[in-house]
């Protein structure tokens, strides 16, 4: 999976724009946002083949500006903290968080300014969460 940071105008029809491109080119969106900032339009989507969203958008004169590996990892939803919590362990391990959103699995996709090291964080994560399940179950 990977992340294409976006800019777009922002202005009516933009974000259309963008979503026909990418349907014509067969690229589907899995996850995302569009935020307005500064008077731009600026776009964080998850795509499973990040060439080809990639791709589709230069062709069409949309401005791609990064493709990033993405980190992703399930939240417990019913508890509190969890966002704070998994953000403090980036923090600790010295991980800029660059973009957060969700995909459409519910699933927390972040982007990272060092991915190796968000890595390490997001598989200690990981273990974690899988130890208190089977001590749980």
């Amino acid at each position: 999976m990977k992340d294409l940071a976006i800019e777009l105008d922002h202005e009516p029809g933009t974000l259309a724009r963008m979503g026909e491109v990418l349907g014509e080119a067969g690229v589907s969106v899995e996850g995302g946002g569009v935020w307005a900032v500064g008077g731009r339009g600026v776009a964080h989507f998850l795509f499973e083949d990040g060439a080809a969203a990639k791709d589709a958008l230069t062709r069409a004169g949309i401005v791609v500006r990064a493709v990033s590996d993405v980190l992703v990892q399930r939240l417990k939803q019913d508890v509190p903290g969890q966002l704070g919590k998994i953000a403090r362990n980036m923090a600790c391990a010295g991980v800029n968080i660059e973009a957060m959103y969700s995909d459409h699995d519910h699933r927390l996709v972040l982007v990272v300014d060092d991915y190796e090291k968000g890595r390490a964080v997001s598989e200690a994560w990981e273990a974690e969460r899988a130890a208190l399940e089977r001590n749980v179950g």
